[in-house]
């Protein structure tokens, strides 16, 4: 607990900037703390002496996401058609843009808005919509918004919770550990119903 207290006291509002804008923009970043980030963040501006402000915390966040999903949106539209013409290649079919396109014509503002809280797929979402070319201002403005309702409402959240209950803030690796577990369970089965899928075809 208190490892990662001062972890997030010490890289304090530039470091968390950094950390959103890896973990929603760079294809890398995936491992990086998000939602647990935004919790632990929260959770000390509500703690006296932390010397953690909410709003500017809130703000690090929302810029890091929304430059963040915007780097990795760049990155699909830059590589993604180099990366995704092998037709012999495992991972990354032509197939698969053409799926992706359909995806955001059809669930174009929830797949950018939602996927913020969602590990992993947050960080894929923003360069599959580049791949897909997505309208670079249709994009923005899911962006903006997602970026939004993560980083003022997950944030705003912990803080409350924070300020509400006494010494909520000597929990935080209980609360982050549960909060890992509960959004790494979808991902989980989503995995588990494919494999099957795949062993019957």
């Amino acid at each position: 607990m208190h490892d990662l207290t001062q972890a997030i006291l010490s890289a304090s509002y530039l470091g968390i900037f950094l950390i959103v804008f890896a973990e929603t923009g760079l294809l890398v970043g995936f491992f990086l703390p998000g939602d647990s980030l935004l919790i632990a963040a929260g959770l000390l501006a509500a703690a006296p002496d932390s010397g953690l402000n909410l709003w500017a915390v809130m703000a690090a966040v929302v810029a890091g996401g929304i430059i963040g999903c915007s780097a990795g949106y760049w990155i699909g539209q830059r590589f993604g058609p180099a990366v995704f013409s092998n037709q012999n290649s495992r991972f990354f079919k032509p197939e698969y843009v053409a799926q992706a396109e359909k995806f955001f014509v059809q669930y174009g503002a929830l797949a950018v808005i939602l996927a913020r809280f969602v590990p992993i797929v947050r960080t894929l979402v923003p360069t599959l919509a580049g791949v897909s070319r997505m309208p670079f201002a249709l994009f923005t403005l899911y962006n903006v918004i997602g970026a939004v309702l993560w980083g003022v409402g997950v944030t705003g959240l912990a803080y409350y919770l924070g300020g509400l209950i006494p010494n909520l803030d000597q929990y935080i690796l209980l609360i982050v550990g549960v909060v890992l577990v509960v959004s790494v369970i979808p991902i989980v089965v989503k995995f588990m119903q494919a494999r099957r899928g795949g062993v019957k075809g």
